[in-house]
Formats: C-alpha cells, sequence, structure tokens
C-alpha cells in the first residue's frame, strides 16, 4: 500500500499571512528559494510517487540538488543568459531543474509532451536552446520525439520514475542525478534584475507554429506577494500538480505561488493513479480544466446516477452526508480553493459542483500576461464570470468591447517577432487579448466570446459561438463541443461524447440530443439556431491535433476536419449525424 503519511509540520511554526506578505515582497522566486533553505530546512516541500510509494524532499534536499546541478551546468560549458528547455511530465525533478535554472541565470523554455516532432525541432531552434532535460515521459512519446532533437543540444535525463508512465534513459551521456553528486554545490546567491528574462513561455499554437513570450523576473515579483494576499496563502498549503507546468497556468497557480508561500506541492504517478494520488493528497489548492470536471462527474455519475443523486440532495438530513461524502471522493474534502481555467466552463456543470458542495472559481489570464488576469476568490465569486481583476493587472475594456491588459506580468515580447508583438499590443502598450468582455456593477467580468472565433454563415448574420456552446453544454452526455458553420445556412455542432455517452444505444441517444437541441433553438434567434450535430467517433486529445495542451479547442482544425459532414448535415433531414469509427 502506499505511505499515507502527508508531513505539514513546520519547525518555525505557523507563519501569519502578513508576515508572509512581508516575507516575499519584491522577492523573484530564487530570493524565495535562499529564504526557505535557511528558514524551512527540514520542511517537505516536494512529493513524489514511485512505484506507489511516497518520496520526500525537503528544502534542505532540494537545496542540496539545486546548488550542485547549476555547478554541473557551469561545468558543462553553459553561460548565463542559456536558454535550456525541459521536456517532461510534472515531476519534482521538473521543479528542482527550473529553480536551478534561475540560480545559474539561465532562460528556461519549458516545452509540451504532446508536440508534434515539427514544432519540437522549431521551439528548439527558434529559442537557441543549449540544453535539453528529459523527463518523466511514456516510451513511445520520446521515440516519436528523439529524432527531431538537433544534434548539437546536449541532452539531460531526470531520474527514472517506474515503469508506470515513465522510461529508461540509462542511454543519456549526462544524467541529473550523477551529475548532482559530481558537484560541490554552487555557492553564490545572485539576485536577478527586473528586467533580467526569467522564462520563455511558447503558446500552444492554435494556429500556426507557437510564439515565444518572453517573460522577465519583474512578473513574478509582482505576482508573489499579491497572490498571498488575494488567496490568503500560507505554508500549510497542499497542491496537486498534473496539468502541464509548460502551461503559464500551472506554472503561476502551483510551480511560483508553493514557493513564494512555502506550500506543498504533490505530483501524480501516473494517469492510472490520479484519482487515488488526488484522494491521499487531499488538496488544499486544486486547479483543473473543464473537461476533467466533466470526466470527475461523470464518473460520479457513473456510481449514482442522476435521478437518484437528486432525490438524496432534496433531503435535508442526507444533503449535508452525501455531498461530504463526494468531496471525499473526488479528493476535494480539504479544499478550500477550488479552480478552474484555460477554457470556458458550462454554467451547468458549475451548478451541479454547487449543489454537492463544491464551489468552482473561474480564472482566466494567458500566457502573454503570465495567466494573471481575473479570478473568482471564495468570498467573493459569481458564476457564470471570471471573477474579479486582480490587483494591477491593468484591466480594462477597449470601446470595441475587448479586454486589455497592462501590468509588469506582461511578456517583454514575443522572441524574434516584432511584428506579431507590435499586432498584439496597443500603442500606449495594453495587451489585445482578442476576447470580447463585459463587467458587471459589481465589477465581476464576463467572458462573451473571442473576437476572431465569430464566425458569418451563410444568410450575412454573424454568430458568436461561445455563449451556445456554453447553453449546448448542459447536455450532460456531451463531451467536447465546438459550434462552427462559416458559410453554411445555419450553425453546426459538432461533439464528442463523455464515456457514459459511449455506452448508451445509438438511437436513444440520437433522439435525446434531437429533443435537447429542439429545446435550445427556442431561445436563440433565427440565425443562432443549430442546424444540426455531428457526433465525431472519437475523443479530440492533442495528439489528434484537435486540441491544445490544455484542451483548449483548436476551432479552424475541428471544422476542416469535420467540414464534409457539417455540409452534409445541412442537406439532409437528419438532426443528428454520427462519424464512422476508423
Amino acid at each position: 500500500m502506499i505511505d499515507k503519511t502527508i508531513q505539514l509540520d513546520s519547525e518555525i511554526g505557523p507563519i501569519k499571512i502578513m508576515n508572509l506578505v512581508e516575507i516575499a515582497k519584491n522577492k523573484a522566486p530564487i530570493e524565495m528559494f535562499y529564504h526557505w533553505e535557511k528558514e524551512r530546512p527540514t520542511s517537505v516541500y516536494l512529493r513524489q510517487p514511485i512505484d506507489n510509494v511516497w518520496h520526500d524532499y525537503t528544502w534542505a534536499d532540494v537545496s542540496y540538488r539545486v546548488r550542485r546541478l547549476t555547478a554541473a551546468l557551469y561545468e558543462m560549458g553553459l553561460q548565463r543568459g542559456d536558454k535550456v528547455s525541459i521536456l517532461s511530465k510534472n515531476c519534482a525533478e521538473w521543479l528542482i531543474t527550473d529553480l536551478a535554472l534561475q540560480l545559474g541565470g539561465f532562460v528556461s523554455v519549458p516545452m509540451y509532451f504532446d508536440l508534434t516532432p515539427e514544432t519540437m525541432t522549431y521551439v528548439l531552434e527558434h529559442s537557441e536552446a543549449k540544453a535539453l532535460f528529459v523527463g518523466k515521459l511514456d516510451k513511445p512519446v520520446w521515440d516519436r520525439l528523439k529524432p527531431a532533437v538537433p544534434s548539437n543540444i546536449k541532452q539531460i535525463a531526470f531520474s527514472y520514475h517506474g515503469d508506470d508512465g515513465d522510461f529508461k534513459r540509462d542511454d543519456f551521456e549526462y544524467k541529473l542525478m550523477d551529475m548532482v553528486e559530481a558537484n560541490e554545490p554552487f555557492t553564490e546567491s545572485p539576485v536577478p534584475d527586473d528586467e533580467d528574462i526569467w522564462t520563455m513561455v511558447y503558446t500552444s499554437g492554435t494556429t500556426g507554429y507557437p510564439k515565444g513570450a518572453v517573460h522577465c523576473y519583474r512578473a513574478p515579483r509582482f505576482v508573489g506577494e499579491r497572490s498571498i494576499k488575494a488567496f490568503g496563502l500560507t505554508e500549510q498549503e497542499r497542491a496537486l500538480s498534473f496539468l502541464p507546468l509548460a502551461h503559464v497556468a500551472e506554472r503561476l497557480l502551483v510551480a511560483t505561488a508553493s514557493v513564494y508561500c512555502s506550500g506543498q506541492v504533490n505530483f501524480v504517478q501516473s494517469l492510472n493513479t490520479f484519482q487515488r494520488d488526488l484522494c491521499e493528497v487531499q488538496p488544499t489548492l486544486f486547479f483543473s480544466v473543464p473537461r476533467l470536471w466533466k470526466k470527475f462527474q461523470g464518473g460520479i455519475l457513473e456510481k449514482m446516477p442522476q435521478e437518484k443523486l437528486d432525490v438524496m440532495l432534496r433531503i435535508p438530513i442526507l444533503r449535508k452526508i452525501v455531498a461530504k461524502k463526494l468531496r471525499g471522493k473526488l479528493g476535494l474534502a480539504e479544499a478550500r480553493m477550488v479552480i478552474s481555467g484555460a477554457a470556458p466552463i458550462a454554467p451547468a456543470l458549475l451548478e451541479w459542483y454547487k449543489k454537492v458542495g463544491v464551489e468552482i472559481l473561474e480564472g482566466y489570464g494567458m500566457t502573454e500576461n503570465f495567466a494573471y488576469g481575473c479570478i473568482g476568490r471564495p468570498d467573493a465569486n459569481k458564476m457564470g464570470t471570471v471573477g474579479l481583476p486582480m490587483e494591477g493587472c491593468g484591466f480594462k475594456i477597449s470601446e470595441e468591447g475587448e479586454i486589455l491588459f497592462k501590468s509588469p506580468t506582461l511578456m517583454k515580447e514575443y522572441y524574434k517577432a516584432p511584428d506579431k508583438t507590435a499586432e498584439a499590443l496597443t500603442e500606449d502598450g495594453y495587451y489585445r487579448t482578442g476576447d470580447l468582455g463585459e463587467v458587471d456593477a459589481q465589477g465581476f467580468v464576463k467572458i462573451s466570446g473571442r473576437s476572431k472565433e465569430i464566425f458569418k454563415t451563410e444568410k450575412g448574420e454573424y454568430v458568436a459561438p461561445a455563449p451556445i456552446e456554453g447553453k449546448v453544454s448542459s447536455f450532460k452526455d456531451f463531451e467536447q463541443i465546438c459550434l462552427g458553420g462559416i458559410g453554411l445556412a445555419q450553425p453546426i455542432l459538432v461533439a464528442t461524447l463523455t464515456e457514459q455517452g459511449q455506452t448508451k444505444p445509438q438511437s436513444e441517444l440520437t433522439a435525446a440530443i434531437a429533443a435537447h437541441i429542439t429545446n435550445l433553438n427556442k431561445e436563440l434567434l433565427n440565425h443562432e439556431k443549430i442546424g444540426g450535430v455531428v457526433i465525431a467517433a472519437e475523443d479530440w486529445l492533442p495528439d489528434t491535433g484537435m486540441v491544445t495542451p490544455t484542451l483548449k479547442i483548436k476551432r479552424n482544425k475541428v471544422e476542416e476536419r469535420y467540414a464534409d459532414m457539417m455540409l452534409k448535415i445541412t442537406q439532409s433531414k437528419d438532426a443528428v449525424l454520427w462519424e464512422k469509427s476508423a
């Protein structure tokens, strides 16, 4: 059995939030590392499960590895300012490597592990990476990407994380722990300037090659103390890190926040153990994306049908008991902040979770402003909005209704792309998000769609897909949805099914989908009415090219793939058209 012990004790006792704010004030993440390695050396910072055993890393353990790895990178010939990429699933050595790169003055270039080989070569060459850390990966992933690594890039292997979701890297010339053990610690503690480059985060690339957003140390310095105040962070926080650390949301909400408050970061062993690991950790902070919230819901409904759940929740004496049990089964019994981001989440799904005692807070940000935008708070949340703007994020809405941001967290530029940088920024330095938004009387922000996603039908009428998709998603058997129809008579919906939906008879599901769309169309304007539904034969995973690594739908790719079926259903009398399995 896996060891269930989770250390929460602190050798210096609880730190009051305002004291923590003062400690973090104007400090870069690496300066917080200097503080914790001295003040909390025996406190557990990282926890990594390998072969069903938790491995704990105290701040002293992390310091041992970080300082020796930094010395090893200098010994290898790397110099301050050199770009170093990280390709790995989330694990303790990811954060250890990230801190070592900061200590050495190197620039981290995190990479998604589900990139295409072509895109991986592009990012490595475009960023001018001198080295690549290759970490926890499924072997087929590395077999696919290995040929894409330019021969001049030094490859450094993370430690082996067991058979469950990793591969052995015995043939690598450089290995992280060998480098650590072969070197004395780097003894200096340099402080970076605000305009020194911290990291280059490449966009997930919904269209074309990704762009490299250059972030300086002024970004985390600005975020650190403000996050502590906004979310009431303490050293007692526990997070479960599983969304890609190459994405700014996970990097901000988990990696960066944890080093500012000395909260604990736990990792998952694999997808197979995800639910077990989540229940073992019982995080106080939990961040996920809409598709996973949908999957969690499906897992509950598989064991307890909606009708039975509704009956139990209507009985006052049972409601609290059932809700508490469900939160425990989800692994969220002790979560005080539960966040959804990266894509819009359906209001119906938020309502469902609220009924079982889980209030999901929506967050909104982007790569270019390091995810520092708007978010709901436990004491200031409004369903259907992305919460209130964070302190100093420079939020405003243009005359055209577009959301703009300007703050120290804003990227310096797109690397080697002055034309694209100029396109992204207004004359007075605000970032153009491309999102349309509204602000209500209480200051809560609502996203009404993407300006670039609005399309025109055959009738010459414009359709904004996001609000309609929000209504459609109340159908519980839909997993992913995309509304399109450029040049068609009416908008057409393309959808994938949940695991539960896939088990239902096709005729039964067809009738239910048709009825749902008929009822929905009564609420829509004539040019918005959905003309038919295409049911995809398989899920849209990142390797299909239909979604980004954070599961955000690439509309242009979906419409391109299903164009023939979308046209066909407009010409038929069928309400639902099923794609045949390959």
